[in-house]
C-alpha cells in the first residue's frame, strides 16, 4: 500500500529533512499522540478543496469513492473514504455554483467483491472520476473495466508495482509503489539492525506477494527465511515454529493488519521477541488494538506522510469523524482535491477530466503531484513509524 514539504518553494528541502515528524495516526481509542519531532507544516501553496470559490458545474456532477467500507481491513478504506468526503464537503461549502455529489461504493476489499460495485459506478454517467481503490488486488481486478470506460482512477494507497505496467491510461498512483517501499524498507533494516538473517513472511494478496518479493530481492542473502500465510488466517503455530527454528534477527511481514495482529500476538506468546517490521497495510490503530499489547515496539514502513502538522485538515477531520486522520487520509484528500479542481475549471466529461489529471502539476498537502506517462509519481518518499505503547509514532524518514 505509501509519499516533502514546503512552506514555499525553497522550504521543501529543509522540511523534508525534518521529517522525523509526528505520527500519522493514533494508536486507537483517541489516546494522545506522541512523536519524536514536530510534523511538517502545511505547504503554503498546497491546493485545497475549496479552490477559489468560483467553481461552476452542472447539477448532479459526481465523483466516487470505490473501496472497502465494511469488508476486510475496512479501517484502511474508511480513513480514505472519510478524507474524500471531507474534501467534497469543504468544496461544496465554498463553491455554491458547483455542488459535487460523492458516490460511495463499498468494494468489500477483495478482487471478487470489487467487480460489481465498481461496474455500478462505471454505469453511472454522472461520475467523472474516482478516488480508490485502496488495495492492489481489487485494483487489478477492476482495472481493465475502468480503463475501458475511460474513468480516471487515482488510488491513494494501492502499491503493487505491476498496476502501472498493464497499459492502462486512466490509472494514477498517489504514493510510492512497493518497488520504492520494498528496497527502502530493506535498506533501513540493514542499516539499523545489520541482520544476518531476516524472515520475510507474506500473505497471499497481490499486495503482500509483490512487497515481499521487493523486500526479499533488496535484502539479498540476508532474506534467509521465507514464510507464507493466508488471508483471514487466525492460527499461526506453523509460522511461529518456522520462525523459532530459523531464529532470525528481524521479521518482515508483508500483508495487512487483519492477519498481522494475531501473528505478532502469537509470536510474542511463544516467546519470540524478534524485531517485527511491517508495511503500510498494517499501519492502522486496529493493528495495535487487536494485538493486545503485542505490537509494542513494532516498526511500520509507509510511503505516507505524517499528517498532524497539516493543522486545518487534521482538526477538520477530527471534528467531522471523532478521530484523527489515519493512514492515507491526507493522500486521499489530495487526490480528491485534484479531481475537484478540474471540475471547478469547467470540465464536465470523463475524457476531459482524465486528460486534466494526466497533465496535472501542483502541490498538495503531502507532496507535489505530477505523473509520469505510466501513472507513477515523480515524488515518492517513504517513512518509518513505530508502535509506542498504544500509539503509532514517527520514527524516521528513509
Amino acid at each position: 500500500m505509501v509519499r516533502r514539504r514546503l512552506a514555499a518553494a525553497g522550504a521543501l528541502v529543509a522540511a523534508a529533512a525534518l521529517v522525523l515528524s509526528g505520527c500519522a495516526n493514533q494508536g486507537g481509542g483517541g489516546a494522545a499522540q506522541t512523536s519524536q519531532a514536530p510534523a511538517p507544516a502545511q505547504p503554503n501553496n498546497a491546493a485545497l478543496p475549496a479552490g477559489n470559490g468560483q467553481g461552476k458545474c452542472a447539477p448532479g456532477t459526481s465523483i466516487a469513492y470505490v473501496g472497502t467500507l465494511a469488508g476486510q481491513n475496512a479501517a484502511l478504506g474508511q480513513a480514505i473514504a472519510n478524507a474524500t468526503e471531507l474534501a467534497v464537503n469543504q468544496h461544496n461549502q465554498a463553491n455554491p455554483g458547483c455542488q459535487v455529489t460523492l458516490v460511495k461504493s463499498d468494494s468489500g476489499g477483495t478482487p471478487d467483491t470489487a467487480v460489481g460495485p465498481t461496474q455500478a459506478v462505471i454505469n453511472n454517467p454522472a461520475v467523472l472520476g474516482i478516488v480508490g481503490l485502496p488495495f492492489s488486488g481489487e485494483s487489478k481486478a477492476v482495472g481493465p473495466a475502468l480503463n475501458a470506460a475511460g474513468l480516471v482512477n487515482i488510488t491513494p494507497s494501492a502499491t503493487n508495482p505491476s498496476l502501472t505496467t498493464n497499459g492502462w491510461t486512466n490509472f494514477f498512483r498517489g504514493l510510492g509503489n512497493d518497488a520504492v517501499q520494498g528496497p527502502a524498507a530493506a535498506k533501513w533494516i540493514k542499516t539499523k539492525f545489520n541482520p544476518q538473517s531476516v524472515c520475510v513472511i507474506k500473505d497471499d494478496s497481490d499486495y503482500g506477494i509483490g512487497l515481499a518479493t521487493a523486500v526479499t530481492q533488496a535484502l539479498g542473502p540476508a532474506a534467509a527465511c521465507q514464510g507464507n500465510v493466508k488471508t483471514n488466517q487466525k492460527e499461526f503455530s506453523a509460522t511461529v515454529g518456522q520462525v523459532q527454528q530459523a531464529n532470525p534477527q528481524v521479521i518482515f511481514y508483508a500483508g495487512y493488519y487483519n492477519e498481522a495482529s494475531p501473528l505478532v500476538q502469537q509470536l510474542r506468546d511463544a516467546g519470540v521477541q524478534t524485531t517485527f517490521v511491517a508495511p503500510d497495510g498494517v499501519k492502522d490503530p486496529e493493528f495495535v488494538k487487536n494485538a493486545a499489547g503485542a505490537a509494542n515496539g513494532a516498526y511500520l514502513t509507509c510511503p505516507c506522510v505524517p499528517q498532524e502538522g497539516f493543522t486545518a485538515f487534521t482538526q477538520a477531520y477530527q471534528q467531522a469523524y471523532g478521530t484523527p486522520p489515519q493512514t492515507y487520509s491526507a493522500e486521499a484528500y489530495d487526490a480528491t482535491t485534484i479531481l475537484l479542481s478540474g471540475i471547478d475549471k469547467g470540465i464536465n466529461s470523463r475524457p476531459a477530466l482524465l486528460n486534466y489529471v494526466k497533465t496535472y502539476n501542483g502541490q498538495g498537502l503531502t507532496k507535489k503531484f505530477a505523473w509520469q506517462p505510466n501513472g507513477e509519481l515523480t515524488d515518492t518518499p517513504v517513512y518509518v513509524y513505530r508502535v509506542d505503547g498504544q500509539n503509532i509514532v514517527t520514527d524516521s524518514p528513509i
